[in-house]
């Protein structure tokens, strides 16, 4: 969504279907859609599995496919400018951090972007998480604001608070609970988009 508010033709490409995806969508292997039709895109965006480099991975104790590597082999192989998303502590090279304090968002969500060609960028704002966050909502009847009392940002994980919260703080108004918990929020995407268009010549 962030990419088509900057201004791109979005088609998304995943295995598993996604029905609840706003643009043009592909149901196949990412990575081998990528070796056989990067070349035709203008730029790539992608987002490997996190949960290899998730701080969560201890706690669960599961095994996850480590694909940041083969997914940059491939990408820089079609030539073409592209970005690789992740959670903290995924191994991308020189990543730029953005949060969701820095669009105005109520939300605390760092996520890494790794961009080529390598860009001189700084985050549009400082990351300023001064108040106080929680996973739940405040459920009590007739309170127009769900955010629970003293608590100035939502962190959107669980099942805790409440969906049109976490859509709100997110700025995501069409996902479901599991979407939103593991969602990009757009201004991310939108901010990062507007940086690129003007390098590629393209500002329509």
């Amino acid at each position: 969504m962030g990419y088509h508010r900057a201004g791109f033709d979005v088609t998304g490409v995943d295995i598993a279907p996604q029905p609840r995806y706003p643009f043009a969508f592909i149901q196949a292997d990412a990575l081998e859609y990528v070796r056989e039709h990067g070349h035709e895109y203008d730029v790539i965006h992608a987002s490997p599995p996190c949960q290899a480099y998730s701080a969560t991975l201890p706690i669960r104790g599961n095994e996850h496919p480590d694909l940041v590597a083969p997914v940059r082999a491939l990408l820089m192989a079609t030539g073409r400018p592209f970005i690789i998303e992740n959670v903290p502590g995924a191994p991308l090279e020189n990543p730029l951090t953005l949060c969701g304090t820095m669009f105005g968002l109520r939300v605390i969500r760092h996520r890494l972007f790794e961009i080529h060609p390598e860009p001189i960028w700084f985050p549009p704002e400082p990351c300023c998480h001064n108040g106080k966050a929680t996973s739940a909502s405040n459920r009590t009847p007739g309170k127009t604001n769900g955010f629970a009392t003293g608590h100035s940002y939502i962190t959107v994980v669980g099942n805790s608070y409440l969906i049109a919260d976490g859509r709100a703080a997110m700025g995501i108004d069409w996902m479901t609970r599991r979407g939103l918990s593991q969602a990009i929020p757009p201004a991310y995407t939108e901010w990062i988009g507007r940086q690129i268009l003007p390098l590629m010549g393209e500002g329509e």
